[in-house]
């Protein structure tokens, strides 16, 4: 359990070792990165968790990922009739953590995924959680650290970003029961909180403008799509030197009732509002 590891004293190692104040090669320094690794593997250990009400997430956990990069030597790993050669190996035992993965699906070692989870031709890499029931469908990537909720669906090619470095910077979120359309992209620590559903093709980075036009005058904010909204793909006019173009902006248009079946209707939310799944 995670209060018998022995985090203090990892995190300080690590700090000191990614500082550059104790050597890479210290056996106390392999142990730390080691254990640490061990414990995200095992779902022990988490790169950014919700504590009373708000996201916090452990940058020396990131510290230790790039540390770990560095310990590594590339080795091949033969898996069936594909070869790959790689400094990280790939999940074991995934029968035993009661999760499907359908080739040429694939989860690096130092992700955790959750019982019940399908992992279709995709991809999970190092320091990602992905929750309970949920599904990574075809070609849709889940990158380093993101936290990905509980019976949540990222359609057919969902690109979820990824963060290692600077440490102590948030990682993409997605909660709980979210769904994330056909080719939706959501990177640079962008937070879709529980419920919230993305159109196809919805792009969210840091800087895009997400504008509430549910009112009778947008509302525009960055970074956080609010719980339970509809969201589909939108542009809006930007005067530039050489005329006026459309620049992407990201639409909520509408808010997903509490009622509505959280199984069977993620699809339904989106057609309510005439948008592409």
């Amino acid at each position: 359990m995670i209060d018998e590891l022995p985090i203090q004293r990892w995190r300080e190692t690590i700090a000191a070792a990614y500082g550059g104040s104790r050597p890479l090669e210290d056996g106390a320094t392999r142990g730390a990165v080691e254990g640490t690794l061990a414990a995200l593997d095992a779902g022990e250990l988490r790169v950014a968790e919700k504590s009373q009400g708000r996201w916090v997430t452990h940058g020396w956990i990131q510290q230790a990922i790039s540390l770990y990069f560095r310990l590594r030597v590339s080795e091949s790993v033969i898996a069936g009739p594909f070869e790959f050669h790689d400094k990280i190996p790939l999940k074991r035992d995934l029968e035993s953590a009661r999760v499907r993965v359908v080739p040429p699906g694939m989860a690096r070692y130092g992700s955790f995924l959750e019982p019940g989870v399908i992992l279709m031709p995709g991809y999970v890499n190092i320091g990602a959680r992905v929750g309970e029931g949920t599904m990574v469908d075809t070609w849709a990537t889940v990158g380093s650290c993101a936290q990905i909720g509980r019976h949540v669906h990222l359609s057919g090619g969902v690109g979820i970003g990824g963060v290692l470095e600077p440490p102590q910077t948030q990682p993409v979120i997605v909660e709980d029961h979210c769904f994330i359309g056909s080719r939706a992209i959501v990177v640079e620590g962008v937070l879709v909180e529980e419920g919230a559903v993305l159109g196809a093709g919805v792009v969210l980075t840091a800087s895009t403008p997400i504008l509430d036009v549910r009112g009778a005058t947008p509302v525009e904010s960055r970074g956080r799509i609010p719980a339970r909204a509809v969201v589909i793909p939108g542009t809006r006019p930007r005067a530039f030197p050489a005329g006026e173009f459309g620049t992407p902006c990201a639409l909520i248009i509408g808010e997903r009732g509490e009622s509505t079946d959280r199984k069977t209707s993620l699809n339904q939310a989106l057609r309510e509002f005439g948008v592409a799944v």
